[in-house]
């Protein structure tokens, strides 16, 4: 779901947000057309297949969806829900991990998650200024669903990277029901990606960047898993797309329609890998999984600099290792440590699509600072099929 900010109640502003919506959804659909994903346009990273959807969604139960804010000139800004399966998640919680490669960054709820080994509320991924607002509204929608009127204490669990080339992030326009709305959009058929949600706003190696996702199908121990990746590209680095170093071989974005400003190709910035798999593993297990997203990172040419939070969540959506709440631990067999080969393998592919899908999906975007141009795709594809 894309939304433009709410100002206010009533039949005139309901009216006002429906038609920007529908104006923002017509505009995203007919860049889509013209921006194929990087695998539709022959550019496959890898070997092992993917999901049908090639996407996160590709794991079973696990949902996405999105609100997309923009306002007037300067607000580019919103936020992308990610659920791991459609229960109550405080009631029936998935084991998770969480990996840092570099810690310049907000990210809520990860003492708890690195101590306790599991996820209790969906993840929310915005823009920095606008963390503690999204964690307020998921908390709040958290403790209206059954069950919980007795909840002292609950882990919410949101990232960011830095919108604030694109959008006025100090004005801080994410809005409570901006949140329910990606909450509420959050669907197992969600393969949406580039500026949309919490990649409105966001630059990766100075081009537009966004939100990207892909997924790897493997066999590990007699039997076939998903592992599905969702990204919030917002850094700098050298762009190499499938061992390709592209990034000096292209113009330089900044030429492209200069504003005021630009966005400064390799210095800081942020991205969010979301991980999610249906093997069976615990916490110890996805933080092994997790550190492999950072190698499907470093291919794309991150340079992870001083300013770039670079983080990882990792959670499995396996019945059997879930822990429902007030219950003994199921004890289920996990997969064992050599059996991850391929799991590691899927992550590092996927991740390093994940990035390129998300700079080929996303269209130019003027906002507060200046103009950031989209991947030139038509200057791309010959230097990658060269």
């Amino acid at each position: 779901m894309r939304m433009g900010r709410m100002r206010g109640f009533g039949i005139a502003a309901v009216a006002v947000i429906g038609l920007a919506a529908a104006s923002a959804a017509a505009a995203q659909k007919h860049a889509a057309a013209e921006r194929p994903r990087a695998r539709e346009a022959g550019i496959v990273i890898g070997t092992l297949p993917t999901g049908p959807r090639n996407a996160i969604v590709d794991v079973p139960g696990v949902r996405v969806g999105h609100a997309t804010v923009v306002e007037g000139d300067d607000v580019r800004t919103g936020v992308t829900a990610i659920l791991p399966h459609g229960g109550n998640l405080y009631q029936e919680r998935v084991p998770a991990a969480i990996h840092v490669a570099n810690g310049f960054g907000k990210l809520l709820g990860i003492t708890q998650v690195r101590e306790l080994g599991e996820l209790e509320t969906p993840i929310l991924l915005t823009g920095t200024l606008e963390v503690w607002t999204a964690a307020d509204a998921l908390v709040g929608w958290e403790l209206a669903q059954p069950g919980m009127e007795n909840v002292r204490s609950l882990n919410p669990v949101v990232g960011e990277t830095n919108d604030g080339f694109l959008n006025d992030l100090r004005s801080r326009p994410l809005r409570r029901e901006h949140v329910l709305a990606a909450l509420a959009d959050a669907s197992t058929g969600n393969v949406e990606e580039g500026a949309i949600g919490a990649g409105t706003g966001t630059v990766a190696f100075g081009w537009k960047g966004g939100i990207g996702t892909s997924s790897r199908q493997v066999e590990a121990a007699g039997s076939r898993y998903t592992v599905g990746v969702l990204v919030q590209s917002n850094f700098g680095g050298t762009l190499t797309i499938a061992g390709n170093v592209v990034g000096p071989k292209l113009p330089d974005p900044a030429s492209i329609r200069p504003g005021p400003e630009a966005p400064v190709a390799d210095g800081d910035g942020s991205i969010m890998i979301v991980v999610a798999t249906d093997a069976p593993l615990d916490a110890r297990e996805l933080d092994r999984l997790a550190k492999r997203a950072i190698t499907g990172l470093a291919r794309t040419g991150s340079s992870m600099s001083n300013g770039s939070g670079d983080y990882v969540i990792a959670f499995s959506t396996a019945p059997g290792v879930r822990r429902i709440r007030g219950k003994p631990a199921q004890g289920a067999a996990t997969l064992a440590n050599d059996d991850l080969d391929a799991l590691f393998v899927g992550v590092a592919d996927a991740t390093e699509e994940a990035i390129v899908d998300s700079l080929f999906r996303a269209h130019s975007v003027r906002g507060h600072r200046g103009f950031v141009p989209a991947l030139p795709l038509d200057q791309v594809l010959p230097l990658l099929r060269r």
